[in-house]
């Protein structure tokens, strides 16, 4: 098959996730455990037990969705030799990416994105910045209505281009309220997202900074396998910048999803975390029946196990 082994970011998180891959897998703990290790908090607890209101902090949530991803990659890795050559991730799933394609190690993506998340929560000061989803407009009229709104040190921007029909917005709150009530204006829905950071946006500048000599400093693999970069939707030769300039700028989601499919004849994604979101998505980008999409997360991951061994 071609295909597309891709991994979800920040929201697929939910009280609960992993229970019964543990239960059906148990040697997928040692992942967990690797976590723990590096990001130096009890993973495996959180995800099963929460309380979701500490699972849902942006410094808990991405290595918990990290080491969940890569305990089901571990699972496709042993139980079918699941060993496809292209990887992408939606923001936090790049790292995701990174360790599954062999370039970065498990250890040293769970110590970045524990300090990636504090150091984005503290970047922009509580109730300063937003995000809102756009639905149903065009992304290049998003586009000017974003550089109309942001002048007088008020911005915002782009931050996700999911899929055609939904591009996730962020900038300072003011501004992303005035672009919300343009776009109702315009009879489009727009729907303010309950997030604690202006993620992806050049708000995020200070977390890059902060994070940029952790980047430098972690050893990143130079191998064959090709992972698809967010900063552009396309495979890259993957390099620390990478990693650092994807802070603050925008998700190239459905430039990826097309060019995984129209330069790489890549029909067959599969979605390795927690969640559905990116399948979700996916069918959005791509006309359908076009793609198939398979899923790890509950009861997919048996069938998802099965159509590979076949």
């Amino acid at each position: 098959m071609n295909t597309l082994a891709m991994f979800p970011g920040q929201g697929s998180q939910y009280v609960g996730m992993g229970k019964s891959l543990l239960e059906e897998f148990p040697y997928s703990k040692l992942v967990f455990e690797e976590v723990e290790d590096a990001a130096k908090f009890p993973v495996r607890k959180l995800c099963l037990e929460g309380p979701e209101s500490d699972l849902t902090k942006t410094a808990n949530t991405q290595p918990s969705i990290l080491a969940l991803s890569i305990a089901y990659w571990s699972v496709l890795r042993e139980e079918v030799g699941f060993d496809p050559e292209y990887f992408a991730g939606h923001s936090l799933g790049e790292y995701s990416a990174l360790v599954a394609a062999g370039k970065l190690a498990l250890s040293d993506a769970a110590a970045l994105v524990r300090a990636r998340g504090k150091a984005m929560q503290a970047a922009v000061p509580e109730g300063l910045g937003a995000m809102a989803a756009v639905l149903k407009l065009d992304a290049d009229q998003l586009e000017s209505l974003c550089q109309e709104i942001s002048v007088d040190g008020s911005m915002v921007q782009i931050a996700n281009y999911n899929n055609p029909q939904q591009i996730v917005v962020a900038g300072h709150s003011k501004a992303v309220e005035l672009l919300k009530a343009k776009i109702e204006e315009l009879g489009k829905p727009c729907k303010m997202l309950q997030v604690s950071a202006p993620f992806h946006s050049v708000l995020m500048k200070p977390a890059k900074e902060e994070m940029r000599s952790l980047i430098e400093s972690t050893a990143i693999q130079n191998n064959d396998a090709k992972v698809f970069s967010n900063l552009n939707g396309s495979v890259v030769d993957y390099d620390h910048s990478h990693l650092i300039e994807q802070i603050d700028s925008s998700v190239k989601w459905t430039q990826t999803i097309l060019s995984s499919m129209n330069d790489h004849n890549l029909d067959v994604q599969v979605e390795i975390g927690p969640g559905k979101v990116l399948c979700g998505l996916t069918r959005r980008i791509v006309p359908r029946g076009a793609a198939k999409c398979l899923g790890t997360d509950g009861d997919d991951l048996i069938s998802t196990i099965k159509a590979l061994a076949n």
